[in-house]
Order: structure tokens, then sequence, then C-alpha cells
């Protein structure tokens, strides 16, 4: 599709059509397609707001930053808040470390801040870890998955005492993301604990620890 059809497909009153073409932005290059994401930003669709400012983590321009850290203070909207958390961590700029912080501790809703400690891990900030490990003790289970995952991401060697707790956890997807966590800690607690979660019930929890163990014998 050409630039000029997928500029006037923004335009059309079809979400369905706006939604399309925002889609086939995928094979364009960030400075043809950013001017084209910004039409529809402040689109009446949710979905297509929440699909554009996805695209801006994607397609990356001088641009892209500044839009998305505004998105991310001023949205009233938790769910773009949350997206723009998001796509700042695909971005990988550590300008955006300060604000991903003050998102994760200050943000009402429990969907930003579990983006903003996923995207934390996306920017492999060692900084992070202190608010990563105090998001271990969140009540919500989902910022316990996000927070295991950044602590593998930004090496944190260190965290392997606080995260083997959830070694046992009642939720798979907690235990995957740590036998995936570990995989980048080489200690010998980490061998340890993941030769006991290969052996754990849930299938994509033992293959992912099994994946790590297989990691660990190149790193240990």
């Amino acid at each position: 599709m050409e630039l000029s059809e997928i500029a006037a497909q923004l335009d059309s009153d079809n979400t369905k059509d706006r939604m399309l073409a925002l889609a086939s932005l995928r094979d364009v290059s960030a400075e043809e397609a950013v001017p084209l994401i910004k039409k529809v930003l402040n689109d009446e669709s949710l979905q297509i707001r929440s699909m554009a400012v996805f695209a801006l983590g994607l397609k990356q321009t001088e641009e892209s930053f500044p839009i998305l850290l505004n998105i991310l203070e001023t949205e009233k909207d938790y769910g773009i808040r949350a997206d723009a958390a998001g796509a700042l961590g695909y971005l990988e700029d550590p300008r955006a470390f300060e604000p991903l912080i003050r998102a994760f501790y200050e943000d009402t809703d429990w969907l930003v801040r579990f983006s903003a400690a996923v995207a934390l891990g996306n920017l492999k900030d060692p900084r992070a870890y202190d608010a990563l490990i105090s998001a271990l003790d969140c009540e919500e289970v989902i910022i316990h998955q996000a927070a295991i995952a950044a602590l593998g991401e930004i090496k944190a060697i260190s965290a392997v005492d606080h995260i083997l707790r959830f070694a046992q956890s009642e939720d798979w997807l907690v235990r995957q993301r740590l036998a995936e966590a570990l995989g980048n800690l080489p200690t010998p607690k980490s061998v340890s604990a993941l030769k006991f979660l290969a052996k754990d019930s849930h299938p994509q929890v033992a293959a992912a620890a099994q994946i790590s163990l297989e990691r660990l014998g190149e790193a240990l």
C-alpha cells in the first residue's frame, strides 16, 4: 500500500480501515511512519490509540520519546499509560529510566506499574534494582512476574536470594519467569533451583528451567 493510501485510510470514518492502515505501517520506515501514527494518537477508538502508542515504540525517531513520555505522564486512561510505558521500554532509551521509575512507584493502576517494570527490564539499567526488589512484595502476582523477569534482564546476581522464594509459587507463570531469569544469573544457587524447577509439574516451567540450565552450563 502506498503512503498516500495509508494516510487517506487513517482519515476514514471506519474504525477497521484506520486499524488496517496502522497495521500496514509495519513495513514503512520510522521517518515516514511517525507523522502518520501521530494522526491517530487521539483517535476516538481506544484500540487504535493503543496500537498507535505501541507503534511509536517500534518506530523510533527523535519525536518518539517525547511523545511517549507526554502520554505516560498526562494520559487519563490507564491502559494507554501502560502502553506508553511498554513502548518506552522498546525504545531502549536511557532517558526513560527516571519516568518509568516514577510511574512504577507513583501510578495508581497496577497495569501501568506492571508495564513500567517490564520496560525497566527492557532498558537493562541496573539502577532499577531497588524498585524491582520492592515489586516482589506487591500484592499483584502479575507484578511479581514482571519484576522477576526484569531482574533477570538486568543480570542482578544479588537478586537470586530474593527471587528464589518464588520457586514454589502457586502461579506457574511466576515459576516460569523465575526459571527464565535464573538463566541470566550464574550462581550455584541458581543451578540448584533450576534443577528443582526442571522437575516442575507444568511443562512450560520445566522446559524453561532446562533451557536455563543449558545456558548456565556455558556460563558457569
